[in-house]
């Protein structure tokens, strides 16, 4: 079984690029997208073959995700049942046979930390909600998670120590849910990997010099690792200044 998950940074720019050409060569049993761009209505995407989820924040051109999936769902909730968070359209939750499947776009804690007290409510809120989740069948979460945990994770961790997304805080909060019973499927696989990044910012030829950041994640309830198989990170794939990401399951 094929997992993508695939912050596209607007689908309407992603689709003029190579979006269509990628998802049909992926071949994936679930695709999930962040940071869509949407509003109801404005992109038609037809993709035989797939149910689809959409979750549109209310703001226009900001945020949404969606979940593209060839198995229907037992069940498809939108965001995590807290009003304060559910604006955005950060989360899909599709209930399948063995697993909950979740795909988030986790708020970004911005210029100058405004919005990292936000952040830190997000996280205990949606940290709850994934354990609720767990205790009724394990948990697949994929999505931009907006943080790269380790110094790893990017390429100049010294000189973006306090900056949105590698704040102790935001690194802390990562640590906790992981502790909570919880994998980073990539690492599993692949502790000790450095130079593998899933985002990379427009300045700076970042991309070109592979100055990036490993802030999208298959995150997997610990007692479903037994059916891990592999975890990829597609760094040759455009289209957005994020990379499609992939877990495959037994």
């Amino acid at each position: 079984m094929k997992l993508i998950s695939w912050n596209v940074n607007g689908l309407r720019a992603c689709v003029n690029k190579n979006f269509i050409d990628f998802f049909n060569e992926a071949d994936a049993d679930i695709f999930s997208l962040q940071e869509t761009k949407l509003q109801e209505g404005q992109i038609e995407l037809p993709l035989p073959g797939y149910y689809s989820y959409w979750n549109y924040a209310e703001k226009k051109g900001y945020s949404g995700t969606a979940v593209f999936t060839r198995t229907k769902p037992l069940d498809v909730t939108y965001g995590i049942g807290i009003d304060e968070h559910d604006k955005e359209g950060r989360v899909i939750t599709c209930e399948f046979k063995d697993f909950y499947y979740v795909t988030c776009y986790t708020p970004n804690s911005q210029n100058e930390l405004a919005r990292l007290d936000y952040r830190m409510k997000w996280e205990d809120d949606f940290r709850n909600y994934i354990i609720k989740l767990d205790s009724i069948k394990p948990v697949i979460l994929c999505g931009d998670l907006n943080v790269a945990h380790r110094e790893i994770d990017l390429k100049n961790p010294k000189t973006n120590r306090r900056n949105a997304g590698f704040t102790d805080e935001e690194r802390e909060k990562m640590t906790i849910l992981l502790d909570s019973g919880f994998i980073d499927s990539f690492r599993y696989f692949y502790p000790d990997a450095e130079g593998i990044y899933s985002w990379w910012s427009y300045r700076f030829k970042a991309r070109e010099k592979n100055a990036g950041w490993r802030i999208d994640y298959y995150i997997v309830s610990d007692r479903f690792k037994d059916r891990l198989s592999d975890a990829k990170i597609h760094t040759h794939v455009l289209g957005s200044d994020h990379c499609p990401i992939e877990l495959d399951l037994k």
